[in-house]
């Protein structure tokens, strides 16, 4: 039986849909693996492991979820609605850009987004995991919505908005970047075998 009209994703929220759920799944494939010696290990002192490569991302989910949450009530309360394709300025597609793996340039992560002392793998895939839900359940609350005008503001900057269609995108690449940063330390020198 087809999904009604009014419950169907939008093509664009249906994308980052399946986006977040191939990040689980690929975060997933990467861990499972591992022995948590592999998975806790640095390849230098300043240098994350693959668990903190995650847990930065879990940090990141925690700052930002309730970011989207105003964002996305604030586009409900102004009635900011379309159905897209949506067409973003150059500045948010630039930022989402420089945010791909490989990264263009490397910058240290706030204090803020750091990932907290040593958590047990389980306690860090299963928060993982969980984010990724809720990065879905915040898309289906933004399905329909204007997401070229619609705004969110940035967890780094406060003084920052951005169209909230670019926010889902630059949680996506976020991710796709920490996720290429966790199968780097696979390969560097010194990796537990």
């Amino acid at each position: 039986m087809p999904i009604p009209a009014h419950l169907a994703l939008t093509a664009e929220i249906d994308d980052f849909r399946r986006q977040f759920e191939q990040l689980a799944d690929q975060a997933d494939g990467l861990v499972r693996p591992l022995t948590d010696a592999q998975f806790t290990w640095q390849p230098s002192p300043n240098g994350w492991s693959i668990a903190q490569c995650i847990d930065h991302l879990n940090v990141s989910a925690r700052l930002y979820l309730p970011l989207l949450d105003e964002g996305i009530a604030s586009a409900i309360r102004q009635g900011l609605y379309g159905e897209g394709p949506f067409t973003y300025w150059w500045l948010a597609r630039l930022f989402v850009r420089m945010l791909e793996p490989p990264p263009l340039f490397r910058t240290k992560a706030p204090a803020a987004f750091q990932p907290p002392p040593a958590r047990t793998r389980q306690e860090i895939m299963a928060a993982f995991r969980a984010y990724q839900v809720q990065y879905i359940d915040r898309l289906r609350q933004a399905n329909g919505l204007d997401l070229a005008r619609a705004r969110v503001r940035s967890p780094a900057a406060s003084w920052i908005y951005m169209p909230l269609g670019s926010g889902f995108a630059v949680m996506t690449a976020h991710e796709r970047r920490h996720l290429w940063q966790a199968r780097r330390v696979m390969e560097a020198e010194g990796f537990p075998t």
